[in-house]
């Protein structure tokens, strides 16, 4: 007898916890609706509903990539960030909630709020949606997305075409930890650069290490070595004393480890305003400053 949707999700949480998978309820719900083709809602509305054999076997197909611990994410192809479905590759990080605390700051903060046109730069913009979300929330900003790696960029691309604001992000496949930008051309310099250091990345769990790539988390990439996660932060606070006009802003996303080097460091090169805000975990997670 075919299999009912509830059977169905309640067999692939019980093997994807026995697999050791994060949110194994969630990750089984998220690739049956794909499997079926609907909205994640119509599992919830209609738990007896039996399955096709063939949208079984199209399930059990994703369920074994999940299983082995590839992420959700990157079976799906998308990731929600700030509201929006962003595509996400095996070239980029996939979009956590905690970044969206940087994207709130940048929106909110008092030395950008009453400006009508904003200029800013993404350093390290991987999927482009901090880039690409900033435009789609502020029609008066525009942007630079900028990145080493080449599928990063064409994801980005794909996104910002998915938000309908290509037009005012331009991206560029650029090292960003050497002087790049012209000097005083922006409000706002935003990253979430490659802070992992080299012994935390060791302890990261299988779905990071051995799926997202690596030269998005730690600086200099696999085979880099990172003891503190810090060089590249610091090449972003370089870049931005550059970059920044007088009073621009300067958003780093960091470790939870770091805010107090983060902050010696911006302190002895004149930046004003430092401020640390926390995650959802209230744990330091980036650091604000406003160029002198």
């Amino acid at each position: 007898m075919p299999s009912t949707i509830r059977d169905t999700l309640l067999d692939a949480a019980k093997s994807f916890r026995e697999a050791g998978v994060d949110s194994p309820r969630l990750s089984a719900e998220l690739l049956l609706a794909k499997a079926m083709g609907v909205e994640r809602l119509t599992l919830i509305a209609y738990p007896e509903r039996r399955l096709s054999d063939a949208e079984l076997a199209a399930f059990a197909s994703l369920a074994e990539r999940r299983a082995a611990g590839e992420p959700a994410a990157y079976i799906l192809g998308e990731k929600e960030f700030f509201g929006r479905m962003f595509r996400v590759t095996r070239a980029t990080l996939i979009p956590r909630p905690e970044t969206e605390l940087l994207v709130e700051a940048a929106l909110e903060h008092p030395a950008l709020t009453g400006l009508t046109h904003v200029r800013f730069a993404d350093l390290g913009t991987g999927s482009g949606c901090i880039a690409a979300t900033l435009c789609a929330e502020r029609p008066g900003w525009a942007g630079l997305g900028i990145d080493l790696s080449d599928g990063a960029l064409r994801t980005a691309a794909a996104n910002a075409i998915r938000l309908g604001v290509r037009q005012r992000l331009s991206l560029i496949q650029a090292d960003f930890t050497r002087p790049i930008l012209k000097s005083g051309s922006l409000d706002l310099v935003i990253s979430n650069p490659p802070y992992v250091s080299t012994p935390e990345y060791r302890g990261l769990s299988r779905e990071i290490r051995d799926f997202e790539p690596a030269s998005a988390l730690i600086p200099g990439g696999l085979g880099a070595e990172s003891p503190d996660g810090l060089e590249y932060e610091a090449a972003v606070i370089r870049c931005a004393a550059q970059a920044l006009k007088p009073g621009g802003v300067l958003l780093i996303e960091h470790g939870w480890t770091q805010s107090e080097p983060l902050s010696l460091l911006l302190k002895n090169n004149s930046w004003k305003n430092i401020r640390y805000c926390k995650d959802l975990a209230q744990k330091d997670r980036y650091i604000s400053a406003v160029r002198g």
